[in-house]
């Protein structure tokens, strides 16, 4: 489907869960009310979004959270959307910390391609934007899934962690972006460098200019040029170096705005369809999955009742058309750059990373 702006609209990024083993300083420091297991969509919810979302032309869906792995279903999910017919590629961005539990899982059920989040290799540093002494089982999964036939890719957030470094007491531990570029030279794995959005604790960080990042990696890797392959579905622009397995790739939101190119759509955790991540406009699917059922005593989990497809045909029909509404509704562009006009007031963690 194309939105009002003519864009191809074929990539839908779900959130299964605003739970997550982390604490990063940036995106949930202090934690989260988590909401009741009921708000969260079930799995036959997020298949029956997803057929009616094929049938508008998505063809590709990143599974995010939180951390999709706290959700145990997590590889039963993947097994249903591979399986939705005009759904070619499912992948799944991860912490990595549960991620050695559950590769296996998530290789037996199709997944196409693992994003790991990791911002630096230092374990002190690590520990200290985390809250957690965890880069060992993240190293290992990595490891393990960049040996595997499929794509891994390493995202990495660009501020300037030397504060955080110094309020943990390990002023000298390094956040160098050499170290993680030196992971492509190791493994055949891309490693990508995201700007900063200025979206919940984001607000608190200044993001790393990537002109100058760029203008950085060319002065230590001069043979660094353009990688014009394709690497998968997002706004990435990558570079190759000579002798590196992998690529390097910057997401550059901020000082290299991508939006008149932008193809994507985000679904949280609770059913809201939002069309940019910068404002709070879009539509509520569990309303129309759920049509008002009312929450029971106790942190359950919401069942579909008997009989109930994800396929049902009037259902489709209203999902279809209240999506059709927020891909209409896509803004021309985010306005990170102005502050004072974002209107989206949740966490990342909320809305889905």
């Amino acid at each position: 489907m194309k939105d009002s702006k003519n864009r191809t609209i074929d990539y839908m990024r779900i959130s299964i869960t605003d739970r997550c083993s982390l604490r990063c300083k940036y995106c949930m420091p202090y934690g989260v009310e988590c909401v009741p297991r009921w708000d969260i969509l079930s799995l036959e919810e997020i298949e029956a979004i997803a057929i009616a979302a094929a049938g508008l032309g998505i063809k590709k869906i990143k599974v995010t959270g939180g951390e999709p792995l706290a959700r145990k279903d997590c590889c039963q999910l993947v097994r249903l959307l591979k399986s939705v017919p005009g759904i070619e590629k499912v992948t799944i961005t991860t912490n990595g910390v549960q991620l050695g539990q559950y590769l296996d899982g998530l290789v037996e059920a199709g997944i196409d391609g693992i994003n790991i989040s990791l911002d630096t290799l230092d374990r002190e540093l690590y520990r200290a934007i985390t809250g957690r002494d965890a880069l060992g089982d993240v190293m290992a999964a990595l490891k393990r899934a960049a040996g595997l036939p499929i794509p891994v890719k390493i995202n990495a957030v660009s501020i300037d962690f030397k504060e955080i470094a110094v309020r943990a007491g390990c002023p000298e531990a390094s956040a160098d972006w050499r170290s993680l570029t030196e992971l492509a030279r190791e493994y055949p794995v891309d490693v990508r460098f995201i700007e900063m959005m200025p979206i919940g604790y984001g607000k608190e960080f200044k993001t790393v200019n990537h002109e100058d990042l760029l203008k950085e990696m060319r002065e230590t890797y001069p043979d660094m040029e353009e990688d014009e392959s394709e690497h998968g579905f997002g706004p990435a622009v990558y570079y190759r170096v000579p002798g590196f397995l992998g690529s390097i790739g910057l997401i550059s939101a901020i000082h290299g705005k991508f939006c008149a190119s932008c193809n994507r759509v985000r679904l949280t955790s609770q059913g809201y369809l939002k069309s940019c991540l910068c404002y709070e406009d879009g539509v509520d699917l569990r309303e129309i999955l759920r049509g008002g059922e009312t929450r029971p005593e106790g942190d359950c989990h919401y069942f579909w009742p008997a009989g109930r497809k994800p396929g049902d045909r009037e259902l489709q029909r209203r999902l279809t058309e209240a999506m059709e509404r927020a891909i209409l509704m896509k803004p021309a562009a985010h306005c990170f750059e102005n502050p004072g006009r974002i209107t989206e007031s949740h966490n990342m963690i909320s809305i889905g990373g």
